[in-house]
């Protein structure tokens, strides 16, 4: 069985043809994919609202966070700081911040309560353990 060259040629071209066509319907319009509309609920109908750009909610959430971030940055932060180095660096009052406590001996007044320290009693018995 011999096949013509004519033949064959043509069905060469053929083939052509369909495979230019198939590819053509392989590209997807900028419409496509068509997709079914998604129901909602509530929760996801509140963020897709509340994440639209230049929304109301969007715009106050924001302005709220800047203000709290400057807040602890600029009010709370520094304040802190100050707060520390005045109460353990700067003595101005008495007994502010206590480094040692100081000796206490029989007959001084501790000046906090104004109590007097009992004198010392020795045991009796003269022996040692």
């Amino acid at each position: 069985m011999s096949v013509n060259p004519v033949e064959s040629q043509l069905r060469q071209q053929q083939l052509r043809v369909l495979r230019r066509k198939w590819l053509k319907d392989q590209e997807l319009s900028p419409r496509e994919p068509v997709l079914p509309e998604k129901k909602l609920n509530a929760v996801d109908r509140f963020w897709a609202n509340f994440l639209q750009k230049n929304s109301v909610w969007r715009r106050y959430t924001f302005r709220t966070y800047n203000l709290g971030v400057q807040a602890v940055t600029r009010i709370l932060i520094p304040a802190w700081i100050v707060h520390y180095f005045v109460k353990y660096h700067m003595e101005t009052s008495p007994y502010s911040v206590v480094y040692q406590k100081p000796r206490l001996y029989p007959g001084d007044v501790i000046q906090e309560t104004g109590h007097v320290i009992p004198p010392f009693q020795e045991p009796s018995g003269g022996h040692h353990h």
